[in-house]
């Protein structure tokens, strides 16, 4: 009797023992989240409802002329081009490609990034040379890579031809001249405003713990703690800023880069436009949001895998050679970035009918 009430008590005693083991390591748990939560809330921010720019309502006529014309390849020179042949919903809002391919199978002499979220950054180009996505859209159109028009003059007369009339002066209405190509970049703004993805790291920032799996939440903690977070900030998770590329070393060397013709040997970035020497390899700082859906990645598409690109980057911006676990972890964290490809972006429209 005696022996089975000691067993009794240590049974009881170990399952006290446990519980409160337990509740010790969940609550320390919690605190730990906590204060990773606090961390990052520090340094980023959720997406937000709306892109809109102030005082400018996104109207379901602009943007829904804007996606027609995103879609439209009938204004380019070659009649195939459009904002959509780089920016693709089978590719996250990217194409794939290393670099980019213009008119009559240009190669473009950069890789071109995801459209999802970019109305948020701070400027349009790896050189930021495009202050807006409206100014992106209406200057690409006298692009003699991307639409080749020789004048803006010419876009809007094939705008005509093409039945866009009725749809700008829906979408502007009251204006004496509503379709023009301002209003083109308007409209296409007006969509691209509206492909914003939010994502589990969103949730998380918000309160909810477990939007993130342990590993992508020690990822975060290595992401912040090796020094990515300086440049890849804010809501954009990076596109805020301008830096150098190549602090450590020279990036082609890491890279593998090659010189391309277009500019003359290495890409320099802002000097690229500036001629500043102050501005030599300067570049924007690209965002990661949905960075695990679009690879290559860097200006050029040096990096093919997302592992690869991690590495170089603690290497050439901070000094650091990660370890696997490391970039396995960061990896996961960016996967977290991940939002889902907007609904009405993957279903193309219907076009107006040419007149003849």
């Amino acid at each position: 009797m005696h022996q089975s009430k000691w067993v009794f008590t240590s049974v009881a005693v170990a399952t006290v023992c446990s519980a409160a083991l337990f509740i010790a390591t969940s609550a320390g748990a919690a605190n730990e989240d906590q204060a990773l939560l606090d961390r990052a809330k520090a340094l980023f921010k959720p997406l937000p409802d709306s892109a809109a720019l102030e005082n400018t309502a996104l109207t379901p006529e602009r943007v829904a002329l804007g996606k027609a014309l995103f879609y439209e390849t009938r204004v380019s020179s070659d009649g195939r081009q459009a904002c959509v042949s780089c920016h693709n919903p089978a590719y996250h809002g990217g194409d794939s490609l290393p670099l980019s391919m213009g008119i009559y199978g240009k190669v473009l002499p950069r890789n071109a990034p995801t459209v999802f979220n970019t109305a948020l950054l701070v400027a349009q180009h790896y050189g930021g040379n495009r202050a807006s996505v409206e100014e992106q859209a209406v200057k690409a159109l006298t692009s003699p890579v991307a639409y080749g028009n020789a004048s803006y003059e010419q876009a809007e007369k094939k705008l005509v031809v093409l039945g866009y009339q009725p749809w700008f002066d829906k979408a502007f209405p009251g204006e004496a001249k509503a379709l023009s190509a301002e209003n083109w970049g308007k409209a296409i703004g007006a969509f691209e405003r509206t492909l914003l993805t939010p994502a589990p790291f969103d949730r998380f920032l918000k309160g909810d713990g477990q939007a993130l799996s342990a590993q992508a939440k020690q990822g975060l903690k290595t992401f912040m703690d090796t020094g990515c977070a300086g440049c890849h900030n804010g809501v954009t998770v990076g596109g805020q800023s301008f830096q150098k590329f190549g602090i450590i070393q020279d990036y082609w060397l890491v890279t593998g880069s090659t010189e391309k013709e277009a500019f003359k040997g290495y890409d320099k970035g802002r000097f690229q436009d500036t001629k500043n020497e102050a501005d030599a390899f300067m570049f924007k700082v690209p965002q990661l949001r949905n960075v695990a859906m679009t690879p290559p990645y860097f200006h050029d598409g040096s990096a093919a895998t997302l592992p690869q690109a991690v590495r170089i980057m603690a290497q050439l911006q901070l000094g650091k050679q990660l370890s696997d676990t490391q970039v396995s972890d960061i990896v996961s964290f960016l996967e977290s970035l991940t939002g889902a490809v907007p609904a009405d972006f993957s279903k193309a429209p219907s076009l107006p009918v040419a007149s003849h």
